[in-house]
């Protein structure tokens, strides 16, 4: 096909392919491109004629790519990728009159401590954007950058898609919260022996802090996972059970409340929170305006009352 040919494509019907294949799913890829199903459905008999190949077929009750589809799909994601970063270079962007659409991941801890001051700042400087907020955590972020379904996340990160790029934010250090009406800091027994709380995303009944308490030769007994921090407020009143979680989401906890923070009674190592964004987007001025905004309030400590 040469250039002239060329006009006989819509671009349209590349990204939803894309969609399509990230997707596989007719409605998925419809509210996610904000357009009827209809219209995807048929832009799937475009695709099909255009490649000549049935691109995804039905085996069962999901939908399965064949392996043309995603041999193009590694052929045309590199040329998206790049038109859609000369595209957003080209563009000047002003906060105050934006009206741009931002898809951020985050962390639980993440958007119950850090986002309210962040998003006060946004609001501010740019009052006609839109922020849509997609919980992630380090085993969801990497899908949701390749699939372009967030453009940047927050979180503890591990592995990252090839063009993501990272910048640490802070470390993560930990407070214990506790409701009891008791002045004393607790020890070590105290810690062990008292019955714990846990925010899970995935329902586990151990994480990090285990491990710390294992290299001091201590254990602590968790009788509650719950996937997210709000709830932390009421459960934690009045009762013997105690949290460890990170000093940002400590803050909102005990605002307000008669919950208290106080340092654990062992060494904990902290863990890095991470910025992470596609290589997409790295030189868009409003994606750039947006990761600035990140780092500077996300990244400050926050008192603790």
């Amino acid at each position: 096909m040469n250039r002239n040919d060329l006009r006989r494509v819509d671009l349209n019907l590349l990204v939803i392919f894309e969609a399509l294949m990230f997707e596989r799913n007719l409605t998925r890829v419809a509210e996610k491109l904000f357009i009827g199903q209809p219209a995807v459905s048929a832009a799937l008999g475009r695709l099909r004629d255009l490649f000549d190949d049935p691109l995804l077929l039905r085996n069962g009750r999901v939908m399965e790519p064949t392996a043309r589809a995603l041999d193009i799909l590694q052929e045309i994601r590199p040329a998206l990728d790049t038109i859609s970063g000369a595209v957003s270079r080209a563009k000047d962007f002003n906060p105050a009159s934006s009206t741009e659409v931002f898809r951020i991941g985050l962390s639980d801890d993440a958007e119950f401590g850090l986002l309210p001051p962040l998003m006060a700042q946004l609001r501010e400087e740019a009052p006609g954007i839109v922020v849509v907020i997609r919980r992630a955590n380090y085993l969801l972020l990497p899908a949701l950058l390749a699939s372009g379904e967030i453009s940047v996340g927050v979180s503890w990160t591990v592995d990252l898609p090839a063009n993501a790029k990272r910048k640490k934010l802070r470390d993560i250090p930990c407070k214990v919260i506790r409701g009891d009406s008791r002045p004393e800091p607790l020890t070590l027994d105290d810690y062990c022996r008292r019955p714990h709380a846990m925010v899970s995303f995935s329902g586990d009944l151990c994480g990090n802090i285990d491990m710390d308490l294992a290299r001091v030769g201590r254990t602590r007994k968790v009788v509650l996972a719950v996937p997210q921090f709000h709830g932390l407020r009421a459960l934690l009143a009045g009762t013997e059970m105690i949290a460890t979680v990170p000093d940002y989401a400590a803050c909102p906890l005990v605002e307000g409340t008669a919950l208290r923070a106080e340092d654990p009674p062992f060494p904990i190592d902290p863990a890095e929170l991470s910025m992470v964004w596609s290589g997409v987007h790295h030189n868009d001025p409003a994606e750039r305006w947006l990761r600035e905004r990140i780092a500077h309030y996300m990244s400050r400590a926050l008192p603790i009352g």
